[in-house]
């Protein structure tokens, strides 16, 4: 599995104490669950974001956010975010409280 071991560690910290997580190996990286549902996860070096249709645009705005087009279509709701947009703890923050906001709105699985 390819992904940034450490960028992982920081994700893990951002939600530990805010929500209990479970670690799935996912879309050749690693994903975090929050209640069933996916909230974050790592591929490579980037961060991806489940922030919800209604934000996506705003998501796709901030400084090193692209769509996420795993399948070749871009999946609503969900951002890929390039080290660029990552590299200090409360930007990764950030994201995460995103995407927590948004499955927090998710009935669990």
């Amino acid at each position: 599995m390819a992904f940034d071991e450490g960028l992982a560690q920081r994700v893990r910290e951002q939600l530990d104490g805010v929500a209990p997580a479970r670690e799935m190996q996912m879309f050749g990286g690693l994903a975090f669950l929050v209640a069933g549902n996916m909230c974050v996860g790592v591929i490579g070096e980037e961060l991806i974001a489940r922030v919800g249709p209604a934000a996506a645009d705003g998501a796709l705005a901030r400084p090193g956010a692209r769509p996420f087009d795993f399948t070749g279509r871009p999946m609503k709701g969900w951002v890929v975010v390039g080290p660029d947009g990552t590299d200090d703890d409360g930007s990764l923050a950030g994201w995460v409280a995103d995407a927590l906001a948004f499955v927090g709105t998710l009935p669990p699985k």
